[in-house]
């Protein structure tokens, strides 16, 4: 073994791999492993978690390319084998994207004669606005998932017209781009996808510099704007992107402002394809809370300057994004991608066959030590979150407490003999702003300590208290949270954060009191198998809920098996441990603490053990998959 550190202090990009704040200095841990050759785990001294992981993709350095001088001279050398004396060129936009960016340096490579922007052939806003709010409706939070496709934001006969501009173009380059590019000409000679992550969107949201698709709506209130994101716009681009998918030539990452990485449409699938066969883990997305603590912020060595940090979105390929290196650029897509593209190989049959394209289990932290109480709430049951909001089905969760002081708590449940007359009008008191809702008079607050497990099947009215830190494992649905009291408070914005208390009561099971909490909700756990070094046990979740999770303890090796079903994990206990596969199927895996790692259907049997074998250390994983 050997051992080099490497300081990265005063760093700049190099060759688009962005080596940014998020790491201090490297450690680089060099292993001569059976059947791989010499190869490199990348292990962070003093921060290991790893804020920018990345899938290393083992096939082709040249199919990417980083920064627009490398971009436009493989765009012109494509273009330059064309032969026909039309060349069409359709740069197709995920929403989002800064077009000021964007259009001048494709200009710049295209040097096109005729260049037709889709948003000119787009309806009006007003009468997208329109066609859009009955998915939207009233509410500054919750809306209906849209069935609209990219087809129905386009005047038709501006559209015929820009076909027929594009066919009598003769001798020249046209250029067609904008969201819905690819709809304009069919007989395409070169299509590139402009994608990016959703948690980038959000970010531009905020800083009030990109519209929502169709519409111009840049610098407003930016929850409205995600609001519209996520019940429409991405659905419809999702819809779009995947349609065209195969026909892509080239993906162009847009997810960091003037370092754009270009990809093959042949690179990019192929990186897929690898992805779904080996464990990976998502880029983490951290934000700030109003109720935000300060445990992650030291963990995690993030900004200190930042008042708090609440969220750690660890799995959510909806919103999460997926690194691929690829030689020396490391590009950066959303996550989402694998789930549509590889949905078989990824969640396996059963679970494909049950939600369909669509990642089921979500994983996140929750950090509340020097913050405050989380919003008291209750999560929708399935038959209202499908009436209502056209989901198929709920946000059934847990609270895992990774980490937790002396006086952490967790809200949990009614109180015997709760009255529900007396507890709907403190509350409705309390959202009046006549007397703050008496939680304690009518909610269980329970003490919780490091490694509790507490079930909060849909209906349950929950919260976590100050104190503590939470791997929330939960089902997909991640904004359907109906505050019922949010403690006078105001949200980061300074105003206060909407309450549902019409939805939440709508939904609150009224027998779910103390004794039955204590019975079914807390710590259930059953002792299932065990080995020589390890030992596994059941710690639910609910039988009400799809979601199964098993925690190993161990010192040595523990078999594990997806089962034919996907595999979510975090390690809750240990430094870091290897993810092997007992068949050389893919290379070993080094997961840190609290790092989040999914492990796909296809992979089946695989081990994880301590990095450092032969310690007295005792670890712990929690692993979450789909009950069959």
């Amino acid at each position: 073994m050997v051992r080099f550190v490497v300081s990265l202090r005063g760093r700049k990009p190099v060759n688009g791999y962005r080596l940014t704040s998020r790491y201090s200095f490297l450690t680089l841990w060099f292993f001569r492993w059976r059947r791989f050759g010499w190869r490199h785990i990348v292990m962070i001294s003093g921060d290991q978690y790893d804020k920018s992981p990345f899938v290393d993709v083992t096939s082709g350095q040249t199919h990417a390319w980083a920064g627009w001088t490398a971009i436009r001279k493989r765009v012109r050398g494509e273009l330059r084998r064309a032969t026909a004396s039309r060349v069409v060129v359709a740069v197709d936009c995920y929403t989002g994207v800064l077009d000021e960016e964007l259009l001048p340096e494709l200009r710049e490579a295209l040097k096109p004669k005729l260049i037709i922007h889709t948003s000119s052939l787009m309806k009006p806003p007003s009468e997208i606005s329109s066609m859009i709010a009955p998915y939207l409706g009233d509410d500054p939070v919750f809306g209906r998932i849209t069935y609209l496709e990219m087809r129905d934001y386009f005047d038709a006969d501006k559209l015929a017209a820009a076909r027929e501009r594009v066919r009598s173009a003769k001798d020249q380059v046209v250029f067609i781009y904008g969201p819905g590019a690819a709809l304009v000409d069919p007989s395409l000679t070169m299509l590139i996808y402009a994608d990016m992550a959703r948690c980038e969107i959000q970010l531009r949201f905020r800083r009030g510099v990109v519209s929502n698709l169709g519409v111009e709506n840049k610098g407003s209130r930016w929850p409205m704007q995600y609001k519209q994101g996520f019940f429409v716009d991405w659905r419809v681009c999702d819809r779009h992107k995947f349609h065209y998918f195969d026909a892509v030539d080239f993906f162009l990452d847009t997810n960091t402002p003037q370092l754009p990485k270009l990809v093959t449409g042949d690179g990019l699938r192929s990186a897929l394809a690898q992805t779904a066969h080996q464990p990976f883990r998502v880029v983490p997305f951290f934000d700030p809370a109003p109720w935000g603590g300060q445990w992650m912020k030291k963990q995690f060595n993030l900004d200190p300057a930042a008042a708090n940090f609440g969220w750690c979105f660890d799995c959510v390929p909806e919103e999460n994004s997926l690194q691929l290196r690829f030689g020396d650029v490391v590009t950066e897509f959303p996550a989402i991608n694998l789930v549509f593209r590889q949905p078989r190989e990824l969640l396996g049959d059963e679970v494909y066959g049950r939600f369909g394209p669509e990642f089921p289990i979500r994983f996140d932290l929750l950090d509340t030590v020097g913050g405050g109480n989380l919003s008291f709430q209750v999560h929708p049951l399935t038959g209202y979150i499908q009436q209502h909001f056209g989901m198929h089905y709920t946000q059934d969760e847990s609270y895992y407490i990774l980490d937790a002081g002396p006086d952490a708590t967790v809200y949990l449940g009614l109180k015997n003999g709760v009255k529900p007359a007396k507890m709907t009008a403190d509350l409705y008191k309390a959202q009046q702003g006549v007397t703050p809702f008496p939680a304690d008079r009518h909610v269980n607050r329970w003490p919780a300590k490091k490694h509790d497990h507490f079930l909060i099947p849909a209906g349950t009215c929950h919260c976590s208290g100050a104190g503590g830190v939470v791997l929330e494992i939960s089902a997909t649905p991640y904004i359907f949270t109906f505050k019922l009291w949010d403690w006078s408070r105001n949200g980061l914005d300074g105003k206060p954060r909407p309450v549902h208390l019409e939805h939440g009561l709508a939904n609150l099971q009224w027998n779910r009191t103390r004794d039955w909490t204590r019975r079914n909700l807390i710590n259930t756990l059953t002792p299932m198998s065990q080995g020589a070094t390890w030992r596994e046990e059941r710690t639910g979740l609910h039988a009400m809920e799809f979601i199964e999770t098993r925690r190993h303890w161990f010192t040595g090796r523990v078999p594990h098996h997806t089962g034919g079903g996907v595999n979510v994990l975090n390690l809750v206990q240990g430094d870091a441990v290897s993810v092997e596969s007992p068949t050389g199927k893919f290379d070993p895996f080094i997961v840190h603490y609290a790092e989040t790692f999914i492990v796909p259907a296809t992979v089946g049997p695989y081990t994880i053990r301590p990095a450092t074998p032969g310690g007295k250390q005792e670890y712990a994983t929690i692993k979450a998959f789909v009950r069959r």
